[in-house]
């Protein structure tokens, strides 16, 4: 019997391949039925309208051990529901990290869409979960629908998408990274980070030893009081990643966190580096689901878990967070190359959940070039929530 899992197997995981699979995946979904019975006194609010548009901007170069981004190739979602509230959402993949890009995102939104109009916006979690089962690689692409979806379902009810999962905090603090320059250049970049008041900044890591000491280095000349938290983004061999580590040690540098120092599927490695450094060490491209978090529980290879919703989705993210919490691991919250608009959803998840040792949640864009204006506010290094019900989006400028 021909299954989506198999097609994929098939036509491997390439642009082309996934495109290919969300025609199958598709077929997959069940018919709107409206048999989904809600609570007493919930009003019930069908979902009329969903637009998935390409949203592309230049950026500055940003390389990292899996490669150059020269460009933001998103797409931004959109939902309507009967009562005329909007809901927002954004993909941002990297197809080197999550198998997706821009193409095969449209093509998912696309292909989903008569499912989900017509559906009532209270069974935005059975959605999620149907979603999930048809299209279970496009993991981008799912958020975009979830974001909006919770989106619109927290503007019904009429608060802010952080008080919704718990309301723990309203501002919340990022750090800053410095991609893989050089080291005069990295030197600057924390000099003038520093001045602008962040306490945190990251480094990229994980293609040249002898320059990727330099670079951290560097970043502790210029920023002596800040801490650094190093992510090599799978770009190291365990035994490299201890050399390196041990490296940055012995000069009296001790980061606050090595993340992903190895490729994802080696935890043996993740584990190697772990057991021989007193540096917490932390999974990031190692955890999608929550099975993968508790696969890392399981075999005590990191200290703590970098929760990405693009990687993962909302709803999933939950149970991720709630995994790492329960094992007693650390929490951060990541982001890929994404405008404010899943940047902010990222904000209300942290402020909303709560209990995140390390925040990675830098603008690479001007508010201005977010696709929807409004949102929470970012003036370096802090990201603040305002009163304003859902993600605080309030239309497209």
């Amino acid at each position: 019997m021909s299954t989506r899992r198999a097609f994929i197997k098939q036509g491997g995981m390439t642009a082309g391949g996934l495109a290919a699979a969300t025609v199958l995946g598709s077929s997959m979904l069940p018919g709107v039925t409206g048999s989904s019975k809600r609570q007493p006194g919930m009003k019930s609010f069908k979902i009329t309208k969903m637009f998935a548009d390409p949203v592309t901007y230049e950026m500055e170069p940003f390389p990292i051990a899996l490669g150059v981004m020269t460009h933001l190739d998103n797409a931004f979602v959109t939902i309507v529901l009967e009562n005329g509230i909007e809901g927002y959402g954004e993909a941002a993949p990297i197809m080197t990290i999550n198998g997706e890009n821009q193409q095969t995102i449209l093509g998912t939104l696309n292909s989903c869409r008569e499912f989900i109009v017509g559906q009532d916006i209270n069974n935005y979690r059975s959605i999620a979960y149907t979603l999930k089962s048809a299209f279970w690689a496009q993991s981008a692409a799912r958020c975009a629908i979830e974001m909006a979806l919770l989106d619109a379902y927290t503007k019904t009810l009429e608060i802010p998408f952080y008080r919704f999962l718990g309301g723990t905090e309203t501002r919340i603090e990022t750090d800053y990274t410095i991609s893989l320059v050089p080291a005069e250049e990295a030197k600057k970049q924390a000099v003038h980070l520093a001045a602008e008041g962040f306490r945190v900044i990251k480094a990229k890591v994980g293609i040249n030893l002898t320059e990727d000491i330099d670079r951290v280095l560097a970043i502790r000349d210029g920023a002596p009081e800040c801490g650094i938290l190093i992510d090599a983004n799978q770009g190291y061999s365990a035994k490299t990643a201890l050399r390196f580590i041990n490296e940055v040690v012995s000069h009296g540098i001790y980061p606050v966190m090595f993340e992903q120092p190895v490729l994802k599927s080696d935890l043996a490695g993740m584990k190697y580096v772990r057991d021989n450094t007193e540096i917490m060490v932390g999974a990031d491209e190692s955890v999608f689901t929550r099975a993968d978090a508790i696969n890392i529980v399981r075999t005590g290879c990191a200290d703590a878990i970098n929760i990405k919703l693009m990687k993962s989705g909302i709803i999933e993210s939950l149970d991720i967070a709630a995994v790492a919490r329960s094992a007693n691991l650390k929490l951060m919250i990541g982001c890929m190359v994404e405008t404010n608009l899943g940047l902010g959803c990222a904000v209300h998840f942290a402020a909303g959940v709560g209990g995140f040792d390390f925040i990675d949640l830098d603008p690479s864009f001007d508010a201005s070039e977010c696709p929807v204006k409004g949102g929470p506010v970012y003036s370096a290094p802090y990201w603040t929530i305002g009163p304003e019900a859902g993600l605080g989006f309030t239309g497209r400028q």
